[in-house]
């Protein structure tokens, strides 16, 4: 049984850059089993797809976050450590974030089948 958990600051300011972790435990083998994403859901609005890094190390991104946002991937010590860097913040980008796996990555944001709770990011002065 494969968990996600997301951790991260919770209020950043505007301008400034946001870092998220996803901490992933349980299956052993979950590192060559699935591709990671970053998934967000603003007040009011949809799941938008943020990045993914693949099992193979690539990473690809949203086109209308990819100037800003950068995802990584820790596999040491046997464990599994996704992060998200997400610069130049902006009101717009309040949100709660999500760390979600999926064997393949090219679906829709709920078609996932592995995500963490989600944390809350506030963009305030």
């Amino acid at each position: 049984h494969v968990q996600l958990q997301e951790s991260g600051p919770g209020l950043v300011k505007p301008s400034q850059t946001l870092s998220l972790t996803c901490t992933v435990s349980g299956d052993s083998i979950t590192d060559t089993y699935y591709d990671w994403s970053w998934i967000r859901q603003a007040p009011g609005k949809g799941l938008e797809w943020i990045g993914v890094i693949t099992r193979d190390w690539r990473t690809y991104y949203s086109p209308f976050l990819q100037s800003r946002a950068s995802i990584s991937r820790d596999t040491s010590k046997n464990t599994v450590t996704v992060y998200l860097q997400m610069n130049r913040l902006k009101f717009d980008d309040t949100a709660i974030y999500y760390c979600a796996a999926n064997p393949l990555w090219r679906i829709r944001p709920d078609e996932f089948a592995l995500w963490g709770q989600g944390t809350q990011v506030t963009v305030s002065p």
